[in-house]
């Protein structure tokens, strides 16, 4: 039912694509960049070590790994508002995987989104900032997938539901929202700055979690996608704002703390969960420290956004009753390790006072996180994480709603309450 009232809502947008599909059949073919030649691609151990390093910094192994399964032999679901994907084989198998692409094809696919066949590849394979990888590490990514043990594998074909299954669509999508494109430098910002930029918006696809989007998927922001945040219907979680200092915003953060946020997990100023705590296990811990330097000098230079109203007007506070109930859970519950204070003891027990991940609104993390309970990533910066003990066990919708509620308005915290229906919706999401 929830896809198909999904499905009527975009059908005004999915007739305009329609309508200019016929044009985007017409569009003029993107720009080739060849290989600087056969031995930029070919399997020699400093190409295939090269490939490996990329492949973690593009976290490859996320989406085209599926839980217990053969690394890159894909078949892992991604659960999205138009239906389900599954990620390809990239293993070397003739028949299943990539053994008989091409660097060019290869290079199309992540500059494109075109497959080897010809079809257009889904966004959910986020071609829309893979576009900016240069030829070089992209041939370097072939020659490694092209070293691993071939894992004969099918690859299972998306679910899609009605009219999202339609090439003559996404062509249509493409026109609208795709420009195959470069990351043109910047001479002015420094290496380090385009580094980061390079491994932000590029290699990292930050954009692709941290970027609002519309009804058919596209960042709201514009062909090229922010990092303005927003709830991610995919994943389940809110990706908060990057730019913005209510939320996640990084630009009065010390680099050091960035950098130990993306390589180890926690820092003095929070800790990787939820999705992000994947991203920073699978992916960023691996990066060298002078890369990890680089994204922390490109997120913190980037220009600060407005802050969201902390209470939107004609918010009503929460009853007496629920914050009399919020602290009496609090004080049995939380305060032993997050202190009555609401200080905390890092790096074991973050704070919840002036914590920013505790008032996200929605509260969909914070509500997952106290149901669910989660870890920080285990990582060599921080081996042996402490973690979040689950709670939906033990609290009903309205008892969690209640020590939300009070913590999001106690210490100095301004946010607005959390409903039981609020933790009765965000509750019955999983995610794999």
């Amino acid at each position: 039912m929830k896809r198909l009232r999904a499905a009527l809502l975009a059908l005004p947008l999915v007739l305009l694509l329609a309508a200019l599909a016929a044009v985007a059949l017409a569009w003029p073919r993107p720009r080739f960049v060849p290989a600087a030649s056969p031995a930029a691609y070919a399997p020699t151990p400093q190409n295939v070590a090269r490939g490996a390093y990329l492949a973690r910094a593009v976290n490859c192994i996320a989406c085209h790994t599926a839980r217990a399964g053969a690394a890159y032999a894909g078949g892992r679901a991604l659960d999205t508002p138009f239906g389900r994907f599954y990620g390809p084989n990239l293993t070397p198998d003739a028949e299943t995987g990539i053994g008989s692409w091409s660097a060019d094809d290869f290079w199309n696919a992540l500059h494109n989104g075109i497959a080897r066949d010809g079809r257009l590849l889904y966004p959910a394979f986020p071609y829309t900032n893979y576009t900016r990888v240069t030829r070089a590490d992209a041939d370097a990514l072939y020659a490694y997938f092209r070293s691993l043990a071939p894992q004969r594998q099918p690859n299972r074909p998306h679910e899609l539901d009605f009219p999202y299954n339609r090439q003559l669509l996404l062509a249509g999508w493409r026109l609208l929202y795709f420009r195959p494109g470069d990351l043109s430098p910047q001479p002015a910002r420094g290496a380090q700055w385009n580094r980061g930029a390079y491994l932000v918006e590029g290699l990292g696809h930050c954009s692709a979690c941290h970027s609002a989007r519309n009804a058919l998927g596209a960042s709201k922001d514009g062909l090229e996608g922010g990092l303005e945040g927003g709830l991610n219907s995919t994943l389940g979680w809110y990706a908060p704002s990057l730019t913005a200092s209510g939320e996640a915003g990084l630009g009065d953060w010390d680099e050091a703390h960035i950098v130990a946020l993306l390589g180890a997990g926690i820092s003095a100023r929070g800790s990787a969960t939820g999705p992000m705590a994947e991203v920073v296990a699978r992916s960023l811990q691996y990066l060298t420290p002078e890369d990890l330097g680089a994204m922390a000098a490109y997120l913190k230079s980037l220009p600060a956004t407005p802050a969201p109203t902390p209470i939107p007007a004609g918010t009503p506070p929460a009853s007496e009753q629920v914050m009399l109930e919020g602290r009496r859970i609090y004080a049995g519950q939380c305060a032993q390790c997050h202190g009555d204070d609401g200080k905390g003891k890092l790096p074991a027990y973050p704070p919840l006072a002036g914590n920013r991940a505790v008032t996200l609104t929605p509260a969909v993390n914070a509500i997952r996180m106290t149901v669910n309970g989660g870890f920080p990533p285990g990582t060599r910066g921080n081996p042996r994480p402490y973690g979040m003990p689950p709670f939906g066990h033990e609290l009903s919708d309205a008892q969690v709603a209640a020590v939300l509620s009070w913590i999001r308005a106690s210490w100095g915290n301004a946010a607005p309450p959390v409903s039981a229906a609020d933790v009765n919706r965000y509750r019955a999401i999983t995610s794999d």
